[in-house]
C-alpha cells in the first residue's frame, strides 16, 4: 500500500488521498459484508476462506479472510501483478488451508 500511495503522490496529493479513501471504503465494505468478496483466487489456489474486494476507481484488490471474531487483511495487490504468485509467497502455517 505504501508503494501505491507513494506512486499516487507523484501524480498529486488528491489522487493519493483518493486511493486512501478507496481503501478505507473497501475495508468498511468488507467489515460490513465479508461474504460478498470474490472467492476466485481462494478456489484457484486452494486457500480456503480467501476472498478479495476491489478498490473503487483504482486497480487494486484487497485480499482477506473472515473469521467469527475478526477479519484479516492479507494483502493489497495491483491487478496487473502475478496475483497467484504473490499470494502463494504469502502462505504460512497460520494461514487457513
Amino acid at each position: 500500500m505504501r508503494e501505491a500511495i507513494d506512486h499516487y503522490l507523484e501524480e498529486s496529493t488528491s489522487v493519493a488521498l483518493g486511493f486512501v479513501d478507496a481503501l478505507e471504503a473497501a475495508y468498511e465494505h468488507i467489515r460490513r459484508s465479508p461474504a460478498t468478496g470474490s472467492p476466485r483466487y481462494g478456489h484457484e489456489l486452494n486457500l480456503q476462506g480467501l476472498r478479495s474486494w476491489p478498490c473503487r476507481r483504482h486497480p487494486y484488490l484487497v485480499f482477506y479472510v473472515s473469521y467469527e471474531d475478526r477479519i484479516e487483511v492479507w494483502r493489497v495487490l495491483h491487478m496487473s501483478c502475478d496475483i497467484p504468485r504473490w499470494l502463494q509467497q504469502g502462505t504460512s502455517p497460520g494461514f487457513p488451508k
